[in-house]
């Protein structure tokens, strides 16, 4: 039997964000900001939940991990793209391709577990408010945060497993703007039925089972809330969860915009504006979100620079 980790080609050509020659210096500028704007959002709320004692809580220690993931996701895509914008020649090893979509697919898992463990950690706090720093203690945080990396490291290798044990005998041209799963699956030269099977149940299973958890948290949530007499308490309480379920919705909307049409369709591409809406717009997007919706994070920033000026 022929081997199918038998590779012929040793690079592949990523065609990039846009086939519009023109618009590469003026994406360049743009995407350049959008990280800049990543790194500084997410460092910031880094650096403000370490120094703000008030912000020491369960809450604040899952949204320093998130952002922390944002960091680490976006830059997995990010610089290559930036670089590639301003080369004719788009090229990637094969093992750089292997490693990008290793390291794009746990952080991409990552973060999905740590959503679900953040709309956990907001039902505790608003179904079982008595309760809260008993049940989402240090050591149970830790527990959440830590299974969440794991999650991501163990479905991240056996997916990059199950790609790249095939054969690529060429073409090499990627229609993409990085190494992601479904266009890969499409230059290999062996088949890819078992292996597409695979890829797809284990993303099935981390998505499906990450959603049912945010939609139980939530529904929990709606009925404690609809419960609470006072107008005012309503909003307090919707107000808490306002940040983490916007964040939720631009993740996953996109992800399903992508992935779910690449289930039913094997003719077209991925769509690559979705793609850099969710790999580089959402890491930006989900500091600012809660920064300006949150008056503890917002009142911390204050601190710091009224401290430092």
């Amino acid at each position: 039997m022929e081997k199918t980790n038998h590779t012929l080609i040793t690079e592949f050509i990523l065609l990039g964000i846009s086939d519009i020659p023109e618009m590469q210096i003026f994406m360049f500028f743009l995407f350049l900001m959008i990280y800049s704007i990543t790194l500084v959002g997410n460092w910031g709320i880094l650096v403000i939940v370490w120094v703000s004692p008030s912000l020491h809580s369960p809450m604040y220690f899952l949204l320093a991990n998130l952002s922390f993931v944002d960091i680490c996701y976006s830059t997995t895509i990010t610089p290559q793209s930036l670089s590639h914008l301003l080369m004719e020649r788009k090229t990637i090893s094969l093992k750089g391709c292997a490693a990008q979509f290793f390291f794009f697919a746990v952080f991409g898992t990552t973060e999905c577990f740590l959503l679900a463990v953040m709309a956990f950690d907001r039902h505790t706090a608003i179904c079982h408010p008595l309760r809260y720093m008993v049940i989402m203690n240090r050591r149970t945080c830790l527990q959440l945060v830590a299974t969440s990396y794991i999650g991501g490291l163990v479905t991240s290798a056996i997916n990059a497993g199950c790609v790249f044990r095939l054969s690529f005998c060429g073409p090499n041209m990627i229609q993409h703007f990085f190494c992601d799963v479904v266009p890969l699956l499409r230059l290999s030269c062996t088949a890819i039925f078992f292996n597409k099977i695979l890829v797809y149940t284990f993303s099935s299973i981390i998505t499906v089972s990450t959603v049912l958890v945010i939609v139980a948290s939530y529904v929990s949530i709606i009925s404690a809330v609809l419960r609470i007499r006072s107008t005012v308490g309503r909003l307090q309480a919707f107000s808490t969860c306002a940040s983490h379920f916007t964040c939720v919705l631009l993740f996953y909307g996109t992800v399903f915009f992508i992935y779910m049409g690449s289930v039913s369709s094997t003719s077209q591409d991925p769509d690559r504006v979705v793609s850099v809406f969710y790999t580089t717009v959402i890491p930006m997007l989900n500091p600012l979100i809660y920064s300006l919706r949150n008056r503890d994070v917002k009142g911390s920033f204050r601190r710091i620079i009224a401290c430092t000026y």
